[in-house]
């Protein structure tokens, strides 16, 4: 079979798939069906109109956005460590006092139960030793309270090593940054200095703007490769 025989060969199949499309009422076009099929690894959209990026501006740099995140980062994160201590500090003061009333509720239990004994008719001693048992239960409730406390702070002190672990990934991103920097820098760099350099032209013919440079520029431009 020749090329030309596959080429109508290939119209026909298309030409018929046209016919059965619109016979079925189908609203898909060939647009469609070819989109159906497009290969999403190697489908290019088409370039952002936003680039190029903002210019490189102090508000704009890259790195120093990176340096001052990990800088605030560490801040913030002393602050929290700091104020997880105090609350640590506070929750031990509260265990401390949390022992010393339930000596004294324990004094009080002794002496209301020697004088429901020793006077049974007295409801008032009855009473009172029934409220310091349930002062005992608080008390002891608290003191759980507390050891839940400690241990939630612990956990904290864990969790914020995490964001130390993040602090040291972007520290070496930004290493891996600037080591790319000083290696561009270093590839593109010229012997001579810029400054030195002759200057060229912002438009010439054959670019898509009007200012281009006209004859007498270029002309010019070419005779300044004399002087040099």
């Amino acid at each position: 079979m020749t090329q030309e025989e596959l080429d109508s060969l290939m119209a026909q199949d298309v030409d018929s798939m046209d016919i059965g499309l619109a016979t079925s009422g189908s609203e898909n076009t060939k647009d469609e069906i070819k989109a159906e099929f497009i290969d999403p690894n190697t489908y290019k959209p088409e370039a952002d109109k936003k680039w190029p990026p903002p210019p490189p501006t102090e508000e704009h740099k890259v790195v120093h956005q990176l340096d001052d995140v990990t800088r605030d980062s560490e801040v913030k994160m002393t602050e929290v460590f700091d104020q997880i201590d105090t609350i640590g500090a506070l929750v031990n003061k509260i265990e401390k006092d949390s022992k010393k009333i339930k000596e004294y509720i324990k004094i009080q239990e002794e002496m209301l139960t020697t004088l429901v004994g020793s006077f049974p008719n007295i409801k008032a001693f009855a009473t009172s030793l029934e409220e310091t048992k349930e002062i005992a239960k608080v008390n002891d409730e608290i003191k759980n309270c507390a050891m839940d406390c400690t241990d939630a702070c612990m956990q904290a002190m864990d969790i914020m090593q995490y964001q130390d672990i993040h602090r040291q990934k972007i520290e070496r991103v930004i290493n891996v940054m600037r080591a790319l920097s000083q290696y561009m820098n270093s590839l593109f760099e010229g012997r001579g200095d810029d400054s030195k350099r002759v200057a060229s032209a912002t438009y010439i013919a054959g670019d898509n703007h009007d200012e281009v440079a006209s004859e007498t520029d270029i002309e010019a431009l070419i005779a300044s490769f004399g002087h040099r």
